[in-house]
């Protein structure tokens, strides 16, 4: 991929930029592979048996939905990208990596910037208003913009001029100011506040709709993503193929849903950790399966909920730490879980104790996945997947299906079945 910002030393983020693609592709699977078959090997299994599934790839260009803008510069000549060394603003906007909807929303912006009077804020002298904007796009076009401000003195001016900013940007669903007083490295505040009847951003997966809130997570690669969460449903279905069709019957002729005899008679118990909108959860539901989300993020279980319900999914979802609510939910048959960087710490240990007969971990640091899955040593890795999340770094994204020891039979694990990427 050329890229202009790479190629004047003024942005370094994609690191693997000038690295042909698929051999960027094929150097994640390899690294990746290499780590969790050490780990196999390290648990006691001379000859690891994990079914690996071909590298799903991303787009080259125009994937991410998501641009975070540091602010910088002027108010008559701001900048939006990110932050030098010296932390002055270095201007990015027409960065490579964003979609369509994403990309045709910044100039708009950066001269509503100017209209309102929203002061960019210097680092170095902790003067002005505006630290970043930050947009979302959705597969249908929409966007979400959040300002991160402050304080609240722009928010009268931001209003007064809501009406111009839609007949710019007439495809902007949901707009939003963020509080961030602090002078701290982070990229939001805990505060927002909504400047509209819209609260999510309407994400059109095709089997799936989730709603995004202004603070809610979601993969910053759209189609990688629901590359991701179909595997894991394709996984799901293979292990669980029988019982689901079981009670599906039992379903139309009137009675209660139940699993087969491998889960004594009830339900297949599925639990989604740090599900965020529950985008596992959502598409893993189904006939035969009692669904459970947990997320600690309240915002985001208010709109997994309301994509639950409009689709007339039946999955409940809690708000609460993972380690915790386990704890009380008590024992699954199955668990998907998709932690943030560092992983799922002493959560591993409990799973390893439980009785869960199967993990689903996505993740987007194999460091920390190689660690968790040497803290469950119960569960030996059956088949993976690596999924390029993010193209021209050095990260990837990891979906990886484990087994309680002994391994189950055949019949029980998924095999000999590809999904296109």
């Amino acid at each position: 991929m050329r890229c202009r910002y790479l190629e004047s030393d003024l942005c370094h983020s994609c690191t693997r930029a000038n690295v042909a693609y698929a051999e960027q592709l094929a150097a994640k699977d390899a690294a990746v592979r290499a780590l969790l078959e050490r780990s196999a090997r390290a648990k006691g299994s001379a000859s690891p048996e994990i079914e690996w599934d071909p590298p799903f790839a991303s787009a080259e260009e125009g994937f991410r939905n998501k641009a975070k803008l540091a602010v910088g510069g002027t108010l008559s000549a701001p900048t939006l990208g990110i932050l030098g060394s010296d932390k002055r603003g270095i201007d990015i906007a027409g960065c490579p990596l964003y979609e369509p909807a994403v990309a045709s929303g910044i100039e708009p912006l950066r001269e509503f910037i100017g209209l309102a009077g929203l002061t960019p804020f210097d680092v170095p002298s902790g003067r002005g208003e505006l630290k970043s904007l930050i947009l979302t796009g959705s597969p249908d076009g929409e966007l979400m913009v959040r300002f991160v401000l402050r304080s609240t003195e722009s928010l009268v001016r931001i209003r007064k001029h809501m009406g111009l900013l839609r007949q710019w940007l007439p495809h902007i669903a949901v707009v939003s100011v963020n509080l961030l007083p602090e002078r701290k490295a982070v990229l939001e505040g805990e505060e927002e506040i909504l400047l509209g009847p819209e609260q999510s951003l309407r994400m059109d997966l095709g089997d799936v709709v989730l709603r995004l809130r202004p603070q809610s997570f979601f993969q910053t690669n759209t189609r990688v993503g629901v590359g991701l969460y179909r595997q894991a449903r394709e996984w799901v279905g293979l292990l669980f193929d029988a019982e689901t069709a079981e009670s599906a019957d039992l379903e139309a002729q009137g009675a209660e849903p139940a699993a087969s005899a491998s889960t004594g008679g009830r339900p297949i118990e599925l639990w989604d950790l740090y599900c965020g909108v529950g985008g596992f959860a959502l598409h893993c539901a189904g006939p035969g399966r009692r669904v459970t989300g947990v997320e600690l993020s309240a915002q985001a279980v208010e709109s997994a909920r309301a994509s639950a319900a409009a689709a007339g999914i039946n999955a409940d979802f809690i708000v609460g730490d993972s380690l915790s609510a386990a704890r009380e939910l008590g024992s699954a048959d199955i668990v998907a879980v998709n932690p943030p960087r560092r992983g799922i710490g002493d959560l591993a240990s409990w799973i390893d104790a439980s009785r869960i007969r199967f993990v689903l971990y996505s993740s987007c640091n194999p460091a920390s996945l190689a660690a968790d899955v040497a803290n469950m040593p119960s569960f030996t890795p059956v088949r993976a997947r690596v999924f390029d999340m993010f193209p021209h770094t050095g990260h990837t994204e990891t979906l990886v299906l484990l087994a309680r020891r002994p391994r189950p039979g055949p019949q029980c694990l998924p095999h000999h079945s590809r999904s296109s990427s």
